[in-house]
């Protein structure tokens, strides 16, 4: 898991609702006003759920793995997962789709759970680059696989919304391990079926 703070340091459901009771004042509206009341609330909630990711191991998800597969050892790629994470530096959100491929050393893994590691990594304070790097470090390292692939392609509000605020400007990353850096033709075969081979 990521450096996060500890339950000791973690503060209180009603401390993080009163700095949301801060920000909305500082914003130079009334939090007391019918619209906003329970504002601090819900927002906890959500932050609740978008930050679920710091409190499981998303690589406990590939723990379980299926060892008859048939002598099955081609690529498995599972494409277009859609994701919402948070960019660390302004807390916007960062909207994408990750694929994530991996060549199998006897072992595979339920597909939902590839979902489920993309889900817990995006469910955090992010930048893109370390997402990329952190789903695929988890597969390698739980799957030993023959090699993994991952691309994110993902828009940034901090920048559509802030900022210079482009519109329909994507950031693309990836990272390659195993067989997939080194092998040019599995690499290949891999950005050919998520729809970026030439």
């Amino acid at each position: 898991m990521t450096s996060s703070a500890s339950e000791d340091d973690r503060p209180s459901r009603d401390e993080a609702e009163a700095a949301v009771h801060t920000l909305l004042r500082w914003a130079g509206d009334d939090p007391a006003r019918e619209g906003l009341r329970d504002t601090p609330k819900r927002v906890a909630q959500a932050f609740e759920e978008w930050f679920g990711g710091y409190l499981i191991d998303p690589q406990d998800y590939l723990n379980r793995t299926f060892d008859e597969v048939e002598g099955y050892d081609e690529i498995v790629v599972l494409r277009d997962i859609d994701f919402v994470s948070h960019c660390e530096h302004h807390l916007a959100p960062i909207i994408g789709k990750a694929h994530v491929a991996y060549l199998p050393d006897r072992r595979v893994v339920g597909i939902s759970k590839l979902v489920r590691v993309v889900e817990g990594y995006a469910r955090r304070l992010q930048i893109q680059e370390r997402l990329t790097s952190q789903i695929a470090k988890a597969v390698e390292t739980t799957l030993q696989p023959h090699g993994v692939g991952v691309v994110i392609e993902a828009t940034h509000q901090c920048m559509t919304t802030r900022g210079v605020r482009k519109e329909g400007v994507s950031m693309v990353t990836s990272c390659v391990l195993g067989s997939f850096r080194s092998d040019r033709r599995t690499r290949q075969e891999f950005l050919r079926l998520i729809g970026h081979g030439g």
